[in-house]
């Protein structure tokens, strides 16, 4: 690739142009300014409609001004009084500075840090998603008033974490594309909704990337820019793009970013059904789809699509790309349209999505500061308020995996407790990737400090962990120590964008650390996990002086202080797992590359994710203990329910064809809610919070190959000691029952549908009458 080079990794993103530099406005440059005599266009006033003012406003363009407008480093236009601008900014759990559009280098000098989203979606806990992207949203309006960001950010990740070894799971909500769905509809929601009632009015503009089927970075040298994932439209409609799907019906995001991968042999970018067809056409979205960076130029250079630069350049905006990160389209679309490969018009679709987006922002509305959210400034970033939340969102996620009874430890009866491992006091480690500076940072070691008397003993020098000459220090440490903590995992040298795993065992000699400290404990050992993926930690699991096992992912700024909380019981853990743990026999049989969700037993693949897999596991999808006891009683449930069609007679049970699924499009979906009460319990003597999972495993079939059972609801309620709440579930038996069949057609099937809900199961049965 001409004039390319890597350096940190970003928004999908990880090449960027040799010498660019950021293009944050100043806080003081803006378009539609009046003391510049250039705010009388018709583009300047907020009186007219917003389809009109963008119609004059690329009007006014000459075509070597449109073309400097499709990339993220948007030229200025001097002659309309425009300033540049830079759509890429990040915003994946925190302002992120990451990114041209965004620094710390002004008057705001960090952000709130919240946990990476990996943790965040193991609170399972929808209003919390969509407070933190509030809250992120309001620091971002807050830096962009001071000069410090844009208004576009390129967040959330809503990829399938479907491999545990993807280096960028981490930033997604885990595995199950119902869970994905909510998260990313909650934090674009957060992230863009205003406080008015106009959904056209955007507080800032959120993107859902990366489209579709990404999530391969870097394995055994098969790399995402080459990488063509070969998918069935069958696992592309039930697991890759749902979450996206939400993104834009449900959380009417402003854009989709394509990613750098083929699917099926097109590059997802160049991709006409994918781009125009489905997220423009089928979903209608609201905005503009842009690429991954350098992207465009990858699928040419490096993917040999295209017989021309023009060539390329054309097959990506006539596919549907409205802007491009990177300089390829402001490079070659001029000379597309020079020679005929591209209409103009073209162009200026492309530029009516864009520019509609920066009117829906108020951009072209005059002074920032006398706008909604003109008055946010640094005393807004990060507040106590915020960093409370940031706090309470890393207790949330917290998953207690293991505990004998000794959790959580007594403060007052733990008068020296050793703190051990290669993660136990580090700071950066606890932001994870795409995160920006934090406002502070509590680690492990201070907040088990704050507890108790601690001594430190780290065992390794780093994740690695490549020599024991530290080893015997840690263990003299824990021998003379009334309890152990142990804290190992990963950082962003293990597993990072374009960097995946190969073993899902601890890295070097962490597991010997582990077992030479635990053999040594004069007291009980408390293994922490900080890590984006999971660990095969059979070992421990199964290890009888192991007292308590806790994952607490990378938990942001505040990590340390809630680590500390749980195990010293002020907190008390509700997290769950949002991706099943393998044993290392899956890394080492199962390659990365293959795409399929279902198990094949003829070649000896078990399938991905809990939905499908078939082999053994170390904690599934949903594990997570707590420190009190629930108990769940069903109220109420429909046993039958008769399909309402729409007249069609296309499935009728007969004799000689039996009917096995129905269309949804051919029921009368409006009038098919499956209505479930269930009464839980807090049985045990602490207050604590229980996620009601809602499964249900749909009739077995050849024909539909349906999951083996499928995440169709949950809630997470909180209870005092003692007490009962109802928890009501409403489903849309054709949204939430249905499933998709080879062709990718979603279908209901007919029959008995088990329902699960905590302990209890119910079945349901539906059926059509001819």
């Amino acid at each position: 690739m001409e004039n390319l080079f890597l350096v940190f990794i970003c928004a999908g993103i990880g090449i960027v142009l040799n010498g660019r530099s950021s293009l944050v406005h100043s806080a003081a440059s803006f378009p539609c300014d009046p003391s510049t005599g250039k705010s009388n266009f018709p583009f300047c006033n907020t009186s007219l409609p917003v389809a009109d003012r963008v119609t004059d406003l690329i009007g006014r363009l000459t075509l070597q001004d449109k073309v400097q407008q499709l990339v993220d480093g948007a030229a200025a236009v001097p002659s309309l009084g425009i300033p540049q601008y830079e759509w890429w900014s990040e915003a994946l759990h925190g302002v992120s500075n990451l990114g041209p559009g965004t620094n710390f280098l002004g008057p705001i000098l960090g952000a709130t840090s919240f946990p990476q989203v990996i943790l965040t979606a193991a609170s399972f806990n929808t209003s919390l998603w969509k407070a933190i992207g509030r809250v992120v949203s309001t620091e971002a309006r807050a830096m962009h008033n001071a000069g410090q960001a844009g208004l576009t950010f390129w967040s959330p990740n809503v990829n399938i974490f479907r491999d545990p070894r993807w280096g960028r799971g981490q930033e997604t909500p885990g595995e199950d594309p119902h869970v994905a769905s909510l998260y990313a509809t909650n934090y674009v929601q957060g992230l863009q909704q205003t406080n008015g009632v106009d959904p056209n009015q955007l507080k800032v503009a959120a993107c859902c990337k990366h489209y579709t089927a990404y999530d391969v970075d870097n394995w055994h040298g098969v790399v995402r820019f080459t990488f063509n994932a070969i998918v069935t439209q069958q696992d592309l409609e039930d697991t890759y793009n749902p979450p996206f799907k939400s993104c834009v019906l449900d959380g009417n995001v402003a854009s989709v970013m394509c990613s750098y991968n083929q699917v099926n042999g097109v590059p997802t970018c160049a991709d006409r059904n994918l781009l125009a067809g489905t997220i423009r056409g089928a979903w209608n979205l609201n905005g503009y789809i842009v690429s991954d960076c350098d992207s465009v130029s990858v699928f040419y250079n490096q993917q040999h699509y295209g017989a021309t630069p023009q060539d390329a350049a054309s097959d990506a905006i006539n596919a549907g790309l409205d802007l491009n990160c990177g300089t390829f389209l402001a490079e070659y679309t001029q000379s597309a349209v020079q020679e005929g490969k591209l209409k103009e018009s073209s162009v200026d679709l492309a530029l009516h999505n864009i520019f509609t987006v920066l009117m829906r922002l108020g951009w072209f509305n005059g002074n920032p500061a006398q706008q909604p959210y003109g008055n946010l400034g640094p005393n807004d970033v990060c507040t106590e308020s915020n960093q409370q939340l940031a706090l309470e969102a890393a207790r949330e996620g917290i998953v207690l995996l293991k505990n004998d009874g000794i959790l959580p430890l007594a403060a007052n009866q733990v008068h020296s407790l050793a703190v051990i491992g290669p993660n136990a006091n580090v700071t950066t480690t606890m932001i994870g990737n795409y995160a920006g500076i934090p406002c502070r940072y509590t680690t492990p070691l201070q907040g088990l400090s704050a507890y108790t008397q601690t001594v430190y003993a780290p065992g390794c020098a780093n994740i690695a962990c490549t020599g024991n000459e530290s080893i015997p220090q840690a263990v003299q440490t824990a021998s003379n120590a009334d309890a152990t903590v142990l804290i190992v995992g990963g950082d962003l040298s293990l597993e990072a964008e374009f960097l995946d795993r190969t073993s899902l065992l601890l890295p070097g000699l962490q597991q010997q650390l582990v077992d030479l400290v635990t053999d040594a404990a004069k007291g009980p050992v408390v293994l922490v996990i900080m890590s984006g993926g999971p660990f095969d930690i059979t070992f421990a699991k199964n290890a009888n002086k192991i007292s308590g096992i806790l994952w607490v992912g990378y938990p942001g700024q505040a990590g340390g202080a809630a680590i500390a909380d749980v195990i010293f019981g002020k907190y008390n853990p509700g997290g769950r797992l949002p991706v099943t743990w393998y044993p290392e026999e899956f890394a080492a049989k199962v390659p990365m590359t293959d795409m399929n969700m279902r198990p094949d037993p003829a070649r000896g693949y078990p399938g991905r994710t809990y939905r499908f897999y078939t082999g053994k596991t170390v904690y599934n999808f949903g594990d997570g203990l707590s420190y009190t006891k629930f108990e769940h009683t069903l109220v109420n449930a429909p046993k039958a329910l008769s399909l309402p069609t729409r007249g069609r007679r296309t499935c009728c049970p007969t004799n000689s064809k039996p009917c096995v699924a129905v269309r949804v499009t051919h029921i009368r979906c409006q009038h098919l809610a499956v209505k479930l009460a269930v009464d839980v319990k807090n049985a045990g003597s602490r207050d604590g919070s229980q996620v009601l999972f809602l499964f249900s495993t749909p009739p077995s079939s050849n024909r539909l190959n349906p999951p083996t059972k499928q995440l169709i609801g949950f809630r997470k309620v909180h209870l005092q000691a003692g007490t009962t709440k109802r928890v009501h579930f409403r489903l849309n038996a054709c949204k939430d029952l249905s499933v998709v069949d080879k062709t990718g057609t979603r279908k209901l099937p007919l029959g008995s549908h088990q329902l699960h809900i905590g302990d209890l199961q119910q079945p349901v049965s539906f059926q059509i009458t001819c």
